[in-house]
């Protein structure tokens, strides 16, 4: 498969970055001691396994990826989207760690998932190959749906804070903007 130049500098990067996760993910799940959290990143790991390959594919292979990422569904499990079940809990710093605890871990592995799906959409809108496109487009929808399972993961335990806006600030937004009329097409 030919590339352009950027879609392949794109793609290095974006592979580096999947080296990167994978090693992180396989400590991780080495010392994760919540056995949701743990749950969580062992059902992950085989989706950025093969989405690392797909990119190795990319770069290396004359015929491109010989497969098709499997995105997961979206798995809505808090009762609430404004409210959080439990409260914020403090965090500092640790400054001499031998081993994270998971706090650490999923506040690790959510900003990589952020990160890297905001580079999967950065990168998909530079992308000429529509075949390349549309795998970060999917590669996208995958670190924002395991970025919602490990965002829900840390809001229920204290993690991540979440509560619901004002009606004051929903009505100072609201009042900011109004709807437009359609307008009438000519022909």
């Amino acid at each position: 498969m030919q590339l352009a130049v950027h879609e392949a500098q794109d793609l290095h990067e974006l592979a580096m970055s999947c080296v990167n996760s994978i090693t992180n993910m396989a400590c991780f799940i080495n010392q994760a001691q919540d056995a949701e959290l743990k749950g969580l990143l062992q059902k992950h790991f085989p989706l950025h396994i093969q989405d690392y390959n797909m990119k190795a594919d990319y770069l290396g292979n004359a015929q491109g990826a010989s497969s098709t990422l499997q995105v997961p569904n979206l798995n809505p499990i808090l009762q609430s989207y404004t409210s959080a079940p439990a409260a914020a809990i403090p965090v500092t710093p640790r400054t001499s760690v031998q081993q994270f605890n998971d706090r650490e871990i999923a506040t690790a592995y959510l900003l990589t998932l952020k990160r890297s799906g905001r580079e999967y959409a950065w990168a998909a809108m530079e992308m000429s190959n529509p075949e390349i496109r549309t795998f970060l487009e999917k590669a996208f929808q995958m670190s924002s749906h395991h970025a919602y399972d490990v965002w829900q993961w840390m809001v229920k335990k204290g993690y991540y804070p979440l509560e619901a806006a004002t009606p004051a600030t929903m009505a100072s937004l609201g009042s900011l903007y109004q709807k437009v009329q359609e307008p009438v097409m000519m022909h």
